[in-house]
């Protein structure tokens, strides 16, 4: 399994056409999950998705890949490829800015696209004595493009 220590990413950079084909393989399977892990937040933390409140689900994941994949980075790991992509949600932009998501993918090794498989969405939630707690799946535009591993 990968971690931060364990795996070198690339430098952020714009999504290449092989990233671009591998987002748009898992893009059914990303839009559920963001779907799921928002309504699971809001049954305890509605706050991790607060910059979505009011947006309906279609809302909330009418993103195209194309034009909304900004950023990328990836690794190479012993069992394939670790990709990480900044998603823009379009219809987010409030008084921090421009929404987006951070998405964590995996491309086995030896394949292809075809069997690219939907890792985890970022959450980043923390907790520090003496200051406010932090829950956000939404980031902003200079939330960097980071290895999670959720």
């Amino acid at each position: 399994m990968a971690t931060t220590e364990t795996i070198t990413l690339n430098a952020p950079h714009a999504p290449h056409e092989n990233a671009i084909e591998a987002f748009t393989i898992i893009l059914p399977t990303l839009k559920k999950a963001i779907i799921k892990s928002r309504h699971d937040w809001d049954k305890h933390e509605p706050k991790m998705w607060s910059r979505a409140a009011g947006l309906s689900n279609e809302a909330l994941t009418k993103f195209d890949i194309k034009k909304d994949l900004v950023e990328i980075r990836s690794g190479v790991t012993a069992y394939g490829t670790v990709i990480l992509g900044k998603i823009r949600i379009p219809a987010i932009k409030d008084d921090e800015g421009e929404g987006f998501i951070h998405v964590r993918i995996h491309d086995p090794p030896n394949r292809g696209a075809e069997d690219v498989i939907f890792h985890s969405l970022f959450t980043d939630e923390r907790h520090k004595e003496g200051e406010p707690s932090i829950w956000r799946a939404i980031q902003t535009a200079d939330t960097p493009l980071e290895f999670f591993n959720e």
